[in-house]
Order: C-alpha cells, then sequence, then structure tokens
C-alpha cells in the first residue's frame, strides 16, 4: 500500500486529512518523494516547488524540505516516519538480533515531544499498528517487524552505531549544539554510514530557513531547479498551510519585515551572515587548554554573570604579548548554581592570576559588584557592548593576532556569532536562535582588554598587580610606550627615548 492510499483509508491516517483540500500541496509532496503517480494540479505543484520539469521516475532516497514555520513540517516527518516503519519489511537486511531504525532528530527536548505525540497518536489510535507495538520507552517505539521509531535530539555522537532504514531531520537549520561548529554537516556525516547497508534507506531534512549558510542552504543552491540528485521542495507557509490566517503573516511582516519573509514565506535571510569563519578560529587556536600564571606579568580578566538559573556564568583572563593577545584561563559555571559559590572560586583564579579588578557588563545592578567587592575585587562596568566587544574582536582574529586556548565550547561559540544589521543601520552581533555566546562573550571581553592594555597604559597598573614579591620588574613589552627607556611610542609609534625627557633628578640637600 502506498503512503496516499494509506492517507485515505478509514482504517489508516484518514481521519488526521479531514480537510483534503488544506493537504493539496503536501500531497504532492508525498507523491514526488516516492515516485508515485501525478495529475495535472499536483505536477503543477511539483514544478513550482522544485523548479524542475521531470518529476524523478524513482522513489527519492534524499530529500530536503524548505518550508515556512507552521507549514506541518512536523506531522508530516511523523507520518513518513510511522508509514516507513509499518509498511515496509526490512528483516532481510538485518543481522540476528539487529534492528532497523526511524530516526527522527528534532532541534531540542520540546520538539522531540511535539513529534513523538504525533507518532504516538498514529500508533495507538490505529488498531491495526497498536497491534504491532512491541514495547514503549520515553523516546522509542519498539514494533514486532524488528523496526524502532527512535526520536532524538542533535547531537553527532549520539546518532553513531545505529542501522538507519531512514533518518527524518526536523528543523535543521536551527541545530544547535556547543561541541561542534557546524551541528548539521557533523550529524549528517555521523548518520550515513548507517544508512548504508539498507538499500532504500530515506534521509529527509526538513527545516524553515535561516541564514545562507549551512546544510540546508547548501543543499536549496546546489540542487534546486536541477534535475536528479536530491529532491529539494520550497514553499511558504500558506502554499502548504492554507488553513493558518493570513492576519498572522501579515502581522509577523509588519513587526519584522526580514524575519517574516524566512519564517513564514521560506526565504534565506540575505541580512545574516557569520562574524567569524571557523578556519580563523581555528588558526588562532595556540596551546593547552589553559597557561599556568607567569610571574612578572600583567593579567586582564572579564566576567559574564549570571543568576544561576538561566545562563552560564563565565570568566576569561588574558595578557597581551608580542602584539597578541594571549587567552590564558577560561570558567564556565552552568546553571543552576549559587552565584555565591560561583564568584568564591572566580576570586580564587584572579588571585592565583593577580589580577584585583574585573571588567563585566551592567548584568544585575549592584549584584555582581557586591559579591566581587566581598573577595577583594573590584568590579568594573565595560565601556562596550557585547557588539561591540565581538566587532572589536574580528579584525584580531583575521590577522592572526590573537592566541585562544583549546576549547570545542569557545570555537563553537565564535563560529556561531551572527552579524546582522538593525534597522538603525547599526551592526548588532548576537548567537544564534537557540545558541549560547557565555564563554565567547568572557573570551571576546578579556581579549579586547588585553589588547586594549598598551594604549591604556597606567589603567593596566591600576586594575592588576604583579605575581610575586618585592618590587614591580621592569614594565614588559605589552606596555612598551609607558616604560621609562627608549621604545616605540603607543600613540604616535615614534621612536622615543624617554629617559632624555626626564627633568634631572634634584640634588640632596645636606643633612
Amino acid at each position: 500500500m502506498d503512503i496516499l492510499r494509506a492517507c485515505d483509508d478509514d482504517n489508516l491516517f484518514r481521519r488526521w486529512f479531514r480537510h483534503p483540500e488544506s493537504w493539496a500541496a503536501w500531497r504532492a509532496f508525498l507523491a514526488v518523494l516516492f515516485a508515485l503517480p501525478l495529475d495535472d494540479e499536483q505536477a503543477a505543484l511539483f514544478r513550482r516547488h522544485t523548479g524542475r520539469e521531470s518529476p524523478p521516475a524513482t522513489p527519492s532516497s534524499e530529500a530536503w524540505l524548505v518550508v515556512g514555520r507552521r507549514g506541518g513540517k512536523s506531522f508530516v516527518m511523523a507520518l513518513v516516519a510511522v508509514y516507513l516503519a509499518c509498511f515496509r519489511s526490512y528483516r532481510q537486511h538485518l543481522q540476528p538480533g539487529e534492528r532497523a531504525t526511524i530516526l527522527v532528530i528534532a532541534a531540542d527536548r520540546r520538539q522531540t515531544r511535539v513529534i513523538l505525540r504525533y507518532v504516538r497518536g498514529m500508533l495507538t489510535n490505529i488498531p491495526m499498528l497498536r497491534r504491532k507495538i512491541a514495547s514503549e520507552t520515553a523516546e522509542a517505539f519498539d514494533l514486532d517487524n524488528s523496526v524502532t521509531i527512535e526520536v532524538g535530539t542533535a547531537s553527532h555522537r549520539s546518532t553513531r552505531g545505529y542501522t538507519f532504514a531512514a533518518v527524518l531531520c526536523d528543523e535543521i537549520a536551527f541545530w544547535r549544539t556547543d561541541d561542534s561548529a557546524e551541528p548539521d554537516y557533523a550529524i549528517l556525516d555521523a548518520i550515513r554510514p548507517g544508512m548504508s547497508t539498507i538499500p532504500g534507506s530515506v534521509l529527509i531534512c526538513a527545516s524553515s530557513p535561516y541564514a545562507r549558510r549551512g546544510a540546508l542552504w547548501d543543499a536549496y543552491r546546489r540542487h534546486w531547479g536541477q534535475d536528479g540528485g536530491p529532491l529539494v521542495w520550497r514553499a511558504s507557509t500558506r502554499e502548504m498551510n492554507p488553513s493558518l490566517p493570513r492576519s498572522v503573516v501579515d502581522a509577523a511582516v509588519a513587526r519584522d519585515p526580514a524575519s517574516a519573509a524566512a519564517e513564514y514565506m521560506a526565504e534565506f535571510r540575505a541580512d545574516m551572515e557569520l562574524l567569524l569563519t571557523r578556519e580563523a578560529v581555528a588558526g588562532c587556536v595556540d596551546g593547552p587548554h589553559e597557561r599556568a600564571p607567569t610571574p612578572g606579568r600583567d593579567y586582564v580578566a572579564f566576567v559574564d554573570p549570571s543568576g544561576g538559573s538561566a545562563d552560564s556564568m563565565t570568566l576569561a583572563v588574558a595578557h597581551l604579548e608580542d602584539d597578541d593577545a594571549v587567552l590564558d584561563a577560561i570558567r564556565e559555571v552552568r546553571p543552576p548554581f549559587s552565584p555565591e559559590a560561583v564568584v568564591r572560586q572566580f576570586a580564587d583564579l584572579l588571585a592565583a592570576y593577580g589580577v584585583r579588578r574585573v571588567t563585566g557588563d551592567r548584568y544585575g545592578g549592584e549584584f555582581p559588584r557586591e559579591l566581587f567587592r566581598r573577595h577583594g575585587v573590584t568590579y568594573a562596568t565595560s565601556e562596550r557592548t557585547r557588539s561591540d566587544l565581538y566587532l572589536s574582536l574580528v579584525p584580531a582574529v583575521n590577522s592572526g593576532r590573537v592566541r585562544l586556548l583549546r576549547s570545542d565550547r569557545l570555537e563553537a561559540q565564535l563560529v556561531g556569532l551572527e552579524r546582522r544589521t538593525s534597522r538603525a543601520g547599526r551592526d548588532i552581533v548576537d548567537h544564534a536562535p537557540g545558541g549560547h555566546d557565555d564563554v565567547a562573550n568572557a573570551a571576546a571581553g578579556a581579549l579586547v582588554l588585553a589588547a586594549d592594555s598598551v594604549r591604556r597604559g597606567a589603567d593596566v597598573e591600576a586594575s592588576t598587580f604583579h605575581i610575586g614579591y618585592g618590587p614591580p620588574p621592569a614594565c614588559p613589552r605589552s606596555v612598551r610606550g609607558w616604560h621609562r627607556g627608549p621604545g616605540r611610542s603607543a600613540v604616535t609609534g615614534e621612536l622615543v627615548d624617554y629617559r632624555a625627557a626626564l627633568p634631572a633628578p634634584a640634588k640632596r640637600r645636606p643633612a
């Protein structure tokens, strides 16, 4: 039985398609996906949404859906998963004890619950399918035909080791992980070997579009309108789901045209671009996970405070060495936590690096100042916004004048930063939806402070002190424009002998 006949069968999926006219575009997509005959209306929809002239003669092994928000993607993914699990046999391709897995990958736990409810609703409300359930867990259904329907979140580690009959990727443009700068590519690379042992295995990736990058954009750019190769279907929300009120789309367009064009019109955003490339960030990684304090060196520190319930609280320490901003230490405490206990830990780290003053944003008003003050650390408010810090960091990273620590989380967050232009014409930098930038924010703040130290001179002396005992050693090269020997001015760039400009010492009167 093909999938369209199953959708029309009163004993199967008919109850979910009570208004067939609102499902016309989806029925056309399913007919194309499984290489079923098309009527004239479906053929016209195929040409409109794929840019192709000739429909595929065989079922597609790979399909990409670029469909607006609320277009029905999650329900169709669940429908395809249940159909493939219940109406196809894979035993001839399995070893004894092996199971074929149909995996639905969602961006987060909330989205997995949505898809799992659809799957459960179909399996438990259709008597013919309910009898096939051998066992049920919180995230999977084992069927009596050696097939498992499983729902999981985006992770390239948890998708290894399976034998896949199908993998359905929901909202792939919004997958975010802190252990990979490009989680969509990493996960796709991890699942493809698991699909190789079952002939006819299917990969379907669906999402509303976002920025012009990533696997979804790459598939659209390379394959939309091209006969042969993966099937790419692009449609707006109301083209796939005409039951959505037009007023919802109109209100979104009035509020934010660029965002609404992506969310509902299925247009990739042209106003979003990556702040830093993966290659530029990787080229700056130099050193271990942490650098030990060095006596006689000036350090600066930046903190990204948090209340302990939602975001991480982070701290970074850096210094300037031979004109390079060098990151020395990073600390991150993830929620939930006690801010007071975290500040105590951070203060111990600051003491190890000889730092008596930390810089941070205006978060929490007096709250972070008071906590750091209890440990003898001055909390100074940054004059730069988060966007300003990131924008100041870009030239140094691109020119290789930054030395980062080895941290997958830091690299992923830096590469995940996005720059867009506000309505006022100002550049705004932030993490992508569903992402984080707590570690990146602290690191950027510390590195920019370190780079600024050569210009701030005396301010460095006020914010740090030398590690060790006795009088401070000669001023290091990082602030050479401020020492009393010959050197290059940090202001004009000219070679200057400051000793010649000093007045002669006053003669001491005899006692």
